[in-house]
């Protein structure tokens, strides 16, 4: 079994957690321990965690990530949530600061705000971002709620900010899914700019096994357009998925058994550090 770095995890103990309904179907307790221990039975030697969704539409406080981080056994780092507004984005950098060394990058819940990635509001989380070579995630692609905004989650509205601001390194989430093609024309162009695999095949249905061979298909020609694997990270967007699913979909991809180890493991370890 291959070892694996998850770029995209996500994890809390409180009841409003959106994510529950997920773990539910996939049979999940959603807890710490669970987590750990299937981290441990898949050879996922490490993993980020990202602040869920909260039912009044906030995300989980940084503060309660960086607690659950603590606890994890140094086996997850995390990645610290901004909000568009002047308040939270200096929230988010005096936290980061704070907590050097620890923290391994930012969050910006595209489809979910009211706010673009070019918005003026995140420049301070860019800079300090830039300043650390901390790269900054951000939601891309369809939204787990019907009153996501499509339009300012698609992968192509963070064209021009990669473009102006070529020190960020930036990684779209979900790969833009089902923008998949518009995703990888991003990885192709801007050097600064990555991809990763999380949260593409949730739920069963009478399609569920027709629907992954679509992905891992699509996947697999996104690597071909990008001209490598080198910028495409394993995810999982754990408890929308599960291991098992995450780790198939990579498998079945048409790629070489090399580009399977970087998206698996070292393209991680490279853009987020040990």
């Amino acid at each position: 079994m291959r070892r694996a770095f998850d770029s995209h995890i996500h994890l809390s103990g409180r009841r409003d957690d959106l994510l529950r309904e997920f773990a539910k179907s996939n049979g999940l307790r959603y807890n710490l321990p669970e987590l750990l221990a299937t981290m441990k039975k898949n050879n996922v030697v490490h993993g980020l965690l990202l602040s869920p969704p909260l039912r009044d539409g906030s995300p989980l406080p940084n503060e309660d990530i960086l607690e659950l981080c603590a606890k994890s056994e140094g086996m997850l780092s995390p990645v610290l949530t901004v909000e568009p507004t002047r308040r939270q984005v200096a929230a988010a950098v005096k936290l980061a600061e704070a907590s050097s060394g620890r923290v391994r990058g930012f969050k910006v819940r595209l489809g979910y705000v009211d706010a673009l990635a070019g918005s003026r509001v995140f420049g301070p989380a860019y800079d300090y971002a830039e300043s650390q070579g901390m790269p900054v995630l951000f939601h891309t692609g369809d939204t787990a709620t019907p009153d996501g905004d499509l339009m300012a989650s698609h992968p192509l509205t963070l064209d021009r900010l990669a473009g102006t601001r070529p020190e960020l390194k930036m990684v779209l989430c979900h790969f833009g899914n089902p923008w998949i093609e518009d995703a990888a024309e991003l990885v192709y162009k801007h050097p600064n700019v990555y991809a990763d695999t999380s949260g593409l095949t949730t739920g069963g249905g009478a399609y569920a096994e027709k629907f992954a061979g679509t992905l891992a298909r699509k996947l697999s020609e996104a690597v071909y357009f990008a001209g490598g694997a080198e910028k495409i990270l394993f995810g999982t967007d754990y408890p929308v998925t599960t291991y098992p699913d995450a780790i198939a979909l990579i498998e079945s991809m048409d790629v070489s058994e090399t580009d399977k180890d970087r998206m698996f493991w070292g393209n991680a370890r490279r853009l987020f550090g040990p």
